[in-house]
């Protein structure tokens, strides 16, 4: 997978209710950015919300629709047949495709999959208990791209209260890569860091979650995105060893070799392999 879905680092949401805003999400930075017209919309104002994505989505050019994904209200709601009448249409013309919130079934990720078409990619957000007894079901869905966690309401979900370093959340954070790993998927999308104001926060959360394997992180305001998309980048010091790396292997031919008194095998160099590709280096 190579969609721009699969390599976004930073994934910026945007109330589908302020459309004076999504010019400036898309000039953030950002690997991608959602329209949302679910939780940062109330109930009575969703009729407006997607209004105004109807009328806004013409404006976008190729590259930009490409870059845009739209959170869709959740299946069983009265909101959610008419998101999809709507982003059906999009879809063809290029919009990158939709963010499943309270992803649950295979069968609501195949019914939305249907109604926007084959080239509409999903973007399932685990937000539950049942979504995450499902998470490797989900993650084998045809035309799902990546994974995402939506780790709020998750706690909401099991009663959790969580600390900082949201140890709690240890066991979901590997389904997720886990299940993403097996589904041959990039690795997941962690959830959001709600403290805009704190950015020492935001770089804790975001160095967590690329330990853990995810590959970036969902962000709520426009000055998250440099932080996350440095957090999850490969760092100087990375790229170099990992060019030092790759070059010494293909020296060697195969064999294991010792590099700055380290052992040098094929693990070791399909690692550095990977750096370099995150990095965008041949």
């Amino acid at each position: 997978m190579t969609s721009l879905i699969a390599r976004a680092r930073s994934l910026l949401f945007v109330p589908a209710l302020r459309p004076e805003r999504f010019a400036k999400a898309l000039n953030s930075g950002a690997g991608c950015v959602i329209l949302d017209l679910e939780d940062a919309v109330a109930p009575e104002q969703k009729g407006l919300a997607r209004d105004h994505l109807a009328d806004s989505l013409p404006e976008l050019g190729r590259t930009q629709l490409a870059r845009t994904l739209v959170r869709i209200n959740a299946a069983g709601t009265p909101w959610y047949e008419e998101d999809l009448k709507l982003l059906a249409e999009w879809s063809a013309q290029g919009l990158a495709g939709v963010v499943v919130p309270k992803s649950e079934e295979i069968a609501t990720l195949q019914e939305v999959g249907a109604a926007l078409g084959a080239a509409a990619q999903l973007v399932p957000l685990v937000e539950s208990l049942a979504g995450l007894d499902a998470v490797h079901l989900l993650a084998r869905t045809p035309q799902v791209a990546r994974l995402a966690f939506g780790h709020l309401d998750f706690q909401l979900d099991l009663g959790m209260r969580c600390g900082t370093e949201e140890t709690e959340l240890t066991s979901a954070r590997f389904a997720l890569v886990a299940a993403s790993r097996r589904g041959q998927l990039p690795a997941p999308v962690d959830g959001v860091t709600v403290d805009t104001a704190n950015v020492q926060r935001l770089l804790d959360d975001s160095h967590r979650a690329r330990a853990f394997g995810f590959g970036g992180k969902l962000c709520i305001h426009p000055a998250q995105v440099r932080p996350v998309e440095e957090s999850f980048a490969p760092s100087p010091s990375e790229v170099e060893w990992a060019q030092r790396v790759v070059n010494e292997a293909r020296s060697r031919k195969g064999e294991a070799f010792s590099l700055d008194g380290r052992m040098v095998d094929l693990p070791v160099v399909r690692l550095a392999e990977k750096t370099l590709l995150l990095a965008g280096r041949p």
